[in-house]
């Protein structure tokens, strides 16, 4: 009996398994998965244990929910659309403490429904964050929390991109970003 095959299926099956370990983390809530971007800029973003998430604990596919790098992803693209609107040595500190993302599972809908994000009108897009602006100084140009909710998130037009699946929660932080944000940045001036 030859095992040459065998061994060869053994050893492609752990090369996957290792492959996917060393490739990050596949549920946001993993142990070692981050709860802030690195490096340094002008504008810094951390979150709360993304288990005690709404989008987490209150899901209906608490499995799906976790899955992937979403919270990074939102701390990535606040960074990028903040930054843009802060003047030379402001300084921004960011921290997610909910995020309920648009639509959520409905596995009463047959075998495949708890593998689709459905979206109504009954599931918007939610963040809570709060924040801390300072000027080149160090004096506080603005702080608070935020509690941003888009109740008519399935009525906007002309979002940037049908595809991306953090569309209505990016929309969000832009609406936060411009409302908020940029007012206060450029108060100082």
């Amino acid at each position: 009996m030859n095992r040459t095959p065998c061994m060869a299926g053994a050893l492609a099956c752990l090369l996957l398994v290792g492959t996917t370990a060393a490739a990050g983390p596949r549920s946001v809530t993993a142990a070692d998965a981050p709860r802030a971007l690195s490096g340094e800029g002008p504008v810094q973003v951390n979150w709360t244990d993304p288990a005690q998430f709404t989008e987490i604990r209150a899901s209906n596919n608490r499995f799906e929910a976790e899955r992937g790098n979403w919270v990074q992803q939102l701390a990535q693209y606040v960074r990028t659309s903040a930054g843009k609107q802060l003047q030379p040595g402001q300084q921004l500190a960011v921290t997610f403490t909910d995020i309920k993302r648009a639509g959520d599972y409905e596995p009463w809908h047959g075998p495949r429904g708890n593998d689709i994000r459905i979206l109504r009108d009954v599931y918007p897009p939610r963040i809570t964050l709060t924040y801390t602006l300072k000027d080149a100084q160090g004096r506080v140009l603005g702080e608070g929390e935020r509690k941003l909710v888009d109740n008519g998130y399935l009525h906007n037009i002309g979002m940037q991109s049908d595809t991306d699946p953090l569309r209505y929660e990016k929309r969000l932080l832009d609406d936060w970003v411009r409302r908020d944000l940029r007012a206060q940045a450029t108060a100082s001036n």
